[in-house]
């Protein structure tokens, strides 16, 4: 389970890195921010938030403080991967503990 968590978090940061390579403004970040929030928050609604969404999360609100929204938009891409997989493990493990059950 933890492999396919992994690969699908790999995945997913890849893709966020190679789109962030394009400038990106403030309705570009408060975009990519509002969609790392929303998965966040359904990460939290299945009690599987993970810390480093949180810290992916606060440097993207650092980075548009400071203006650098190249930055902003990617740590928010990075911390929506963060939070996608989360889920992904969360609903993943739903049923998979069965098979670990000693019978």
């Amino acid at each position: 389970m933890r492999t396919s968590a992994f690969l699908v978090t790999s995945a997913l940061l890849i893709a966020s890195a190679a789109s962030a390579l394009a400038a990106g403004s403030e309705a570009d970040f408060k975009a990519a921010y509002a969609a790392a929030e929303a998965a966040n928050k359904e990460a939290g609604s299945l009690r599987n938030q993970w810390t480093v969404t949180a810290s992916a999360l606060a440097a993207a609100k650092k980075a548009a403080d400071a203006g650098d929204f190249d930055k902003a938009i990617a740590s928010s891409k990075e911390a929506e991967a963060l939070a996608k997989a989360s889920i992904f493990q969360a609903t993943s493990e739903k049923e998979a503990w069965k098979a670990l059950e000693i019978r």
